[in-house]
């Protein structure tokens, strides 16, 4: 009978044969550091760990996070960017086990083809890893307004944040995220239909000043005010996708045309009360990028809307 302590030392051997194999690249020479040959995992100094750490994928690194306690620590205060989305069952289990470790976390995708993610694992996220600044929930049917109020509460510097998808948000929650996570440049609303209301988007005008890209897309109780409320309150806006907000006119334009300078892609698709007139405001406007702007439009609109 194999005992667990065998089983548990060749885990080591295969993780540490891995990692050395990234550090000599995949030679199979051991790896030497200032005269000395490392052959045992036991050899490796910390700032080399962290160095192959960096190289491999995310599953690695979290096992090699479990091989003893100097290289947990190690890694957990070393590792800044941390991906789940390979993980297609129990996402939210490991979530609950890592954050309370990885502490030090500045971006986390927890991109999902399968709806794992629950209110805890947010929360457990906004109780530990107060430097997360980019973050991607993307997907995550079964969140609640709790998970927004918990991001607000404990990831006050977040600057880039994916929610597409997650359909359960109310304005209300957003409007209160907005109070809190001020610093937002990027943020994605794609498919938020309860969440991205003009309510919502005043709140954004309001408080996230520095934002410079906002997916809208299919939002459609998004309507001219909370479109307007972002041209005045966003002026460093980049990117802005209206695509399916079918609500909005041609006064939404215009407004971004006066409002937003740095304006290089906006989309419009099936915003059927879009008319010439937006366009001309547009091409008359003091955007600085026109070029790219008519780029990002060129093919879904008349041709000589935009000349």
């Amino acid at each position: 009978m194999i005992s667990k302590a065998n089983v548990r030392s060749e885990e080591l051997n295969s993780c540490f044969e891995k990692l050395l194999m990234v550090a000599a690249g995949n030679s199979g020479v051991g790896v030497r550091m200032e005269g000395a040959v490392i052959t045992e995992w036991k050899d490796i100094p910390m700032e080399l760990l962290l160095r192959i750490v960096s190289l491999v994928d995310d599953r690695t690194a979290i096992v090699a996070s479990g091989v003893c306690c100097g290289w947990r620590d190690a890694i957990c205060f070393g590792l800044t960017q941390l991906s789940l989305s390979w993980c297609r069952k129990n996402m939210n289990n490991l979530v609950l086990s890592l954050a309370p470790k990885f502490t030090r976390l500045q971006t986390l995708i927890l991109r999902q083809e399968y709806p794992q993610l629950e209110d805890n694992a947010v929360e457990a996220i906004a109780n530990f890893c107060h430097d997360i600044q980019e973050l991607d929930l993307s997907k995550s049917f079964k969140l609640s307004d709790h998970s927004l109020y918990a991001l607000a509460r404990g990831c006050p510097n977040i600057t880039k944040l994916n929610i597409s998808g997650c359909t359960s948000f109310s304005d209300g929650a957003l409007e209160y995220l907005t109070n809190f996570c001020q610093k937002l440049k990027i943020l994605n609303l794609c498919g938020c239909v309860k969440a991205a209301t003009d309510r919502a988007l005043q709140a954004i005008g309001r408080n996230c000043k520095m934002l410079q890209s906002l997916n809208l897309g299919w939002c459609d109780n998004v309507g001219d005010i909370g479109v307007m409320s972002l041209a005045y309150g966003c002026p460093d806006l980049k990117c802005l996708d209206l695509c399916g907000c079918v609500r909005i006119t041609d006064d939404s334009v215009i407004a971004l045309a006066d409002k937003c300078l740095h304006l290089r892609s906006l989309d419009l698709y099936y915003c059927r009360n879009i008319t010439d007139r937006a366009m001309y405001s547009l091409a008359h406007s003091r955007v600085n990028n026109k070029p790219s702007l008519w780029q990002s439009m060129k093919g879904r609109y008349d041709e000589e809307g935009l000349r």
